[in-house]
């Protein structure tokens, strides 16, 4: 489980095409500080398994090699990145630890698009208190999202501000802006949704009050 309150800026180094999975190496020197073979770390939101050996990663060189499978590149947006693209990194929550975003499993649900971005207000000097910025909300995760709940975006927690049919907007402070890859994207760019996990189980759980009762084979009504 992660919270969806990203660690570090990191930074794709390299993709290697292995038939139609890939190996990525990514350069994010705060997640490796303890980083062990088969850890968990969330890269734009999507949960990655380190697979360097214990003595590569006792080499320091600040970087991790993780295997993207066919089903991740087709579900989520990191089939296009490249050598020099910035990702959001995150290790997994240590349990005890402060639960500061929401409850995120990294996995990705939907992938959407930045559709526009709306500068808000400005301080005395100039910059910038915050941004507002629009999503495209696929039609299979609509019902996930309501005004002021939580949604995960390249692996950022964020609070919905506007739920609308077909989209939705976040408002992002400074830190958010400087120290995530939303910061710097255009409109057009695709990002990694994944909604509230708790919504889901809600929804199923609602469900099965409605479903017929099973027949145990062999036992007569």
């Amino acid at each position: 489980m992660f919270t969806g309150i990203i660690e570090e800026l990191g930074e794709v180094v390299s993709i290697e095409e292995i038939g139609d999975s890939s190996r990525i190496r990514l350069r994010g020197p705060v997640v490796c500080q303890d980083a062990r073979h088969g850890d968990s770390i969330a890269v734009n939101g999507v949960c990655l398994t380190v697979v360097d050996t214990p003595s590569e990663l006792a080499a320091g060189t600040g970087e991790f090699t993780a295997d993207v499978m066919a089903e991740t590149l087709h579900r989520s947006s990191l089939g296009e990145l490249k050598p020099g693209s910035p990702v959001n990194l995150e290790r997994a929550m240590a349990l005890g630890a402060r639960l500061g975003g929401h409850l995120v499993q990294g996995h990705v649900d939907a992938t959407g698009r930045l559709l526009s971005r709306e500068p808000g207000e400005r301080d005395a000097a100039g910059n910038l208190r915050w941004e507002v910025l629009r999503f495209s909300l696929p039609q299979s995760v609509t019902r996930y999202l309501v005004e002021k709940g939580s949604i995960t975006v390249d692996g950022v927690s964020l609070t919905v501000v506007e739920a609308a049919r077909d989209s939705f907007t976040v408002s992002l402070i400074p830190a958010t802006l400087a120290l995530t890859t939303l910061g710097a994207k255009s409109p057009g760019e695709s990002v990694n949704l994944e909604v509230d996990v708790l919504a889901k189980y809600v929804e199923r759980l609602l469900e099965s009050r409605t479903l017929p009762p099973t027949n145990p084979a062999g036992e007569d009504r």
